[in-house]
Formats: structure tokens, sequence, C-alpha cells
């Protein structure tokens, strides 16, 4: 995933905010890592997957990337039909 962000050398990451987004039948995936010591140091991309697990993958990764611990990740999931493969 393509990261932007307001740092002049490497930061240290210590929070992500993500939000997964269905569009037409694809899944745009947003982020935001920040420093919460540094509240300054902040990146943020944004990609598109073709599938949700893709999109998944890709915030596992960056979390990964930056050793950002699970207590310290928040996901937002907006499905265009959110009943679609959920068991009734």
């Amino acid at each position: 995933m393509n990261i932007k962000n307001q740092l002049t050398g490497p930061g240290k990451f210590t929070w992500l905010e993500a939000r997964i987004r269905e569009e037409d039948g694809a899944f745009t995936v947003t982020v935001r890592l920040q420093n919460q010591r540094k509240k300054s140091e902040v990146a943020w991309g944004q990609e598109t997957a073709p599938t949700i697990e893709m999109a998944s993958s890709m915030i596992g990764a960056l979390a990964e990337q930056f050793s950002i611990p699970q207590k310290c990740i928040s996901i937002h999931i907006d499905m265009e039909n959110f009943k679609d493969g959920t068991l009734h």
C-alpha cells in the first residue's frame, strides 16, 4: 500500500485506523497511521482491492510492518449490502 507521510525521517507508528468501503464490487481501503506520543507523526494511504479478504490482508500487512498490536487497530467497514455473506 502506498503510504504518504508528514515525517522527515523514519517514524514509529503506534496506532492504525482503517476503513474498508465497498464501492461497485471493489473495496477501497483507507488507512491512517499515527504515533500516539508524537501526534505530528502521521501517515495515510488509500488503495483498492478486488475482495474484502485482500483489503483485510493489506491492513494486516501494515500492522505487521510497523509492529502495531491488535488492540491499537481500529477498523470500520462500510458494505453496500451488509446482509450479504451473513447467516440468517
